[in-house]
């Protein structure tokens, strides 16, 4: 199940439910409770490949390379330090 709302500065919030995901550490290739990642939209896909550059030669590591996804984002995904990941959106 997904709630998908878009707000008037474009915005989007996605929340989504799947019961069958169970409770795990903080690891970014398994599915767990709670926050599962967070997306910030650039506004074009050259910015998503320079922010996901400047990000890696700040030691940051790139999980995702800039990719068109299945659904028709173009995106990269990092770890932040705390393994978090972070979705860069064109």
């Amino acid at each position: 199940m997904n709630l998908i709302s878009s707000f008037e500065n474009g915005s989007r919030l996605e929340i989504m439910f799947r019961p069958d995901i169970t409770e795990a550490n903080n690891h970014n290739e398994v599915q767990k409770l709670g926050l599962i990642h967070l997306a910030f939209s650039t506004g074009s896909k050259e910015k998503v490949d320079t922010l996901t550059e400047r990000l890696r030669n700040e030691g940051l590591e790139i999980i995702g390379e800039p990719r068109t996804t299945g659904d028709g984002y173009y995106e990269s995904v990092i770890l932040d330090p705390e393994n978090n990941i972070i979705e860069i959106t064109e």
